[in-house]
């Protein structure tokens, strides 16, 4: 075996080495292109993709921003209507919150308050007056994070599953703000 040859095996091998390498990089990095000069060399180049596929999948129903307003104007209209200052928040399915409507002279702690209901009732799929009367057999509902166990909040649902919250608060009562919540909910049939 000559010189020549000996060191031509160590180019191929050199270059091999260098597109495996190349291709193990990909997998983690992502595409990655591998070249070497010389006429023996080759280009390789390896493009790596993930695919959750269909099945993997699932699909949600959201309310639209568009709607949560409405369903929030709608319960401050209410609320109005009957000369109560009042703060509404619309979350959506997974708790996040998509409008908060503070009404003139509400009080400071009433838009945390509506954000909380509204959480609650989209969380477990009932009005927060029903979940309130649950505490009697499971007192520590209500310390569960961000939840608030008042009067004020109505699921809004699709098909019977949740998709949203409204939640209401700075009526005098809890019955007063979980009307004007529903007020919201029924603008969305309309």
């Amino acid at each position: 075996m000559n010189l020549n040859s000996t060191q031509n095996t160590k180019t191929k091998r050199l270059a091999l080495g260098a597109t495996a390498l190349a291709i193990a990089a990909a997998g983690t990095f992502g595409a990655v292109s591998a070249s070497a000069a010389g006429p023996a060399a080759q280009s390789t180049t390896t493009t790596a993709t993930g695919s959750a596929g269909a099945h993997n999948l699932t699909t949600s129903t959201h309310l639209t921003v568009a709607a949560a307003t409405k369903a929030a104007q709608a319960a401050l209209d209410a609320a109005g209507k009957e000369n109560q200052k009042v703060s509404v928040a619309v979350v959506d399915r997974n708790g996040n919150t998509l409008v908060t409507l503070r009404g003139d002279g509400a009080g400071p702690q009433s838009p945390e308050s509506a954000e909380r209901k509204a959480y609650t009732a989209v969380s477990w799929n009932a009005p927060t007056s029903e979940l309130a009367k649950r505490l009697t057999q499971a007192p520590n509902l209500k310390d569960i994070p961000g939840t608030l166990f008042l009067a004020g909040g109505a699921p809004v649902q699709a098909k019977g599953a949740p998709v949203a919250g409204v939640g209401v608060a700075g009526a005098p009562s809890g019955d007063l703000d979980e009307k004007f919540a529903r007020a919201g909910v029924a603008a969305l049939d309309k």
